[in-house]
């Protein structure tokens, strides 16, 4: 694997401070389902991604830890606060999508 330079590491994590920010702050109504159907990830997901490159750099760190990273707050609190009863046609446009788009 090739290193990356100093600066495309600060370049990176300027992006990814400015996405989870939208998601957390500037577009919290969007739901998790949403982002499923039309991108193939979530809040979650970005959450696990935060997990594995924590657990890359040997740093231990628990499913509901990178979640809290990501939401900037208790997955349940979020939840609570911004997170809605998928409706049947979110349910399935995100069946459709998980059969165009299998993993």
């Amino acid at each position: 694997m090739n290193e990356i330079d100093h600066d495309t590491i600060a370049i990176e994590a300027a992006a990814f401070r400015r996405l989870r920010q939208h998601l957390m702050q500037d577009r919290p109504e969007v739901q998790n389902i949403d982002l499923m159907i039309l991108a193939g990830f979530c809040r979650n997901c970005l959450a696990d991604w935060y997990r594995d490159g924590a657990q890359a750099r040997g740093i231990a760190m628990t499913r509901d830890e990178a979640r809290e990273a990501v939401y900037g707050q208790p997955f349940a609190q979020w939840k609570a606060q911004h997170q809605t009863e998928a409706t049947p046609e979110q349910l399935a446009a995100f069946e459709a999508a998980q059969r165009a788009h299998p993993r």
